[in-house]
């Protein structure tokens, strides 16, 4: 460790290029972290094997998985890791049962902050046998990071720890969806058609696509679906039924730089969530970077404080097909609407969600942790002072 620097151990529960917004949004945050300190990345591997690399300047460790738990990886050797790294400050990103376990046996004796990015929702057996101990973490925790404020003002155990919430929003590298192709962007038009919506996610439940397969059929325009998941042939059976499998294409996974001319080619960003497992929905912000309005869901989740209906695009109730065509035909028919949304999308992606904003927030906060002395009663660090509340997304307000 450089003289001066701080360490950071940050432990989550994959890494990419496996796919999903935590493990993106773990990968921007210690990429431009490593630039200020010392950090580490402990994460599952998908074998029995562990096996370490970089990622550019930032260490990364993939842990032996031994077998899943309710789709959770156990990795034995998680509790030495986090024991071994010395870290000044601990941060584990939830949900991840396991690595709080495995943080508690390791006797870690410093700062422990956590990132919630979601509830548990799906696997309610598992989440009502597991709250014991994850508030017993929670009350641990220095600091919890919230995303939104509306998160924690819905979450049956957030809401729990107002007082112990920081909001700080993900960021991400707006610059890589500023570079313009145009001839790639010409090739998908031409493909696809002039009229086209796209939507970006695993083909999981929670997505809702299967509303979004529906409503095209009352929608004049092309459908790209970006990511794979096991959920494919049912939405290409969906696809069947509806009568719009020419109007429907899934094109699997797209990786990195190679989706930003499909974001570009595309005139509507579709985000047809319809449970809060979808806790921010960090591609709403690469869509906006873009200049692409929004059509998301009314979710009580952070998804709508990202992009603002009648600001940024247009928000619907969950679950409703015919919303989501009408929604998805007044921005088609609308060019000079769209350019409005689209505008105002870029905007607020540079002021609030730019991945140097969020560098800036978490540098800051974990110079705080690192300045709060151990309470010598309960051998826990006291709440940070100042902000009780969390605020909505506002500019400077999140810390």
């Amino acid at each position: 460790m450089k003289a001066g620097r701080m360490k950071i151990l940050h432990v989550g529960k994959f890494y990419p290029p496996h796919m999903g917004g935590i493990e993106t949004h773990v990968q921007v945050l210690c990429r431009e972290l490593q630039k200020r300190a010392d950090v580490e990345v402990l994460v599952a591997n998908e074998t029995k094997e562990t096996e370490e690399f970089w990622d550019e300047q930032v260490k990364v460790t993939r842990v032996g998985t031994r077998f899943k738990l309710s789709g959770a990886p156990i990795c034995p050797g998680l509790s030495r890791k986090i024991r071994r790294a010395k870290a000044d400050i601990v941060h584990l990103h939830l949900p991840n049962p396991p690595a709080i376990l495995s943080y508690f046996a390791s006797g870690h004796q410093g700062p422990v902050i956590a990132t919630y990015h979601s509830d548990i929702v799906r696997q309610e057996m598992m989440a009502k046998a597991f709250d014991p101990i994850l508030r017993l973490f929670l009350k641990k925790c220095a600091v919890i990071i919230a995303t939104s404020s509306r998160y924690v003002e819905t979450s049956r155990v957030l809401s729990d720890y107002a007082d112990r919430c920081r909001i700080i929003p993900y960021g991400i590298p707006i610059e890589q969806f500023s570079a313009y192709d145009s001839s790639a962007i010409a090739r998908i038009r031409a493909q696809y058609g002039s009229r086209l919506i796209i939507s970006v996610g695993r083909l999981i439940y929670y997505k809702g696509f299967e509303h979004l397969v529906k409503a095209m059929s009352h929608v004049d325009g092309h459908l790209l679906i970006v990511g794979e998941g096991h959920l494919r042939e049912d939405l290409e059976n969906k696809a069947r039924i509806n009568q719009v499998q020419d109007k429907v294409t899934l094109l699997g996974e797209i990786h990195n730089q190679d989706i930003v001319p499909f974001y570009q080619a595309a005139d509507v960003f579709a985000l047809a969530s319809i449970a809060r497992s979808e806790a921010f929905g960090i591609v709403q912000l690469e869509a906006m970077a873009c200049g692409k309005p929004v059509v998301n869901t009314s979710l009580d989740s952070g998804v709508p404080s990202v992009s603002l209906d009648g600001v940024t695009g247009l928000t619907v109730p969950p679950y409703d097909s015919l919303a989501l065509a009408g929604a998805l035909n007044k921005l088609l028919d609308d060019a000079e609407l769209r350019a409005t949304y689209g505008r105002a999308a870029r905007a607020r992606v540079h002021r609030e969600f730019d991945q140097n904003v969020m560098l800036e927030r978490m540098v800051k906060l974990y110079s705080e942790v690192l300045s709060i002395p151990f309470d010598a009663e309960d051998k826990r660090l006291a709440p940070l002072s100042g902000q009780t509340s969390s605020p909505e997304l506002s500019g400077s307000a999140f810390l």
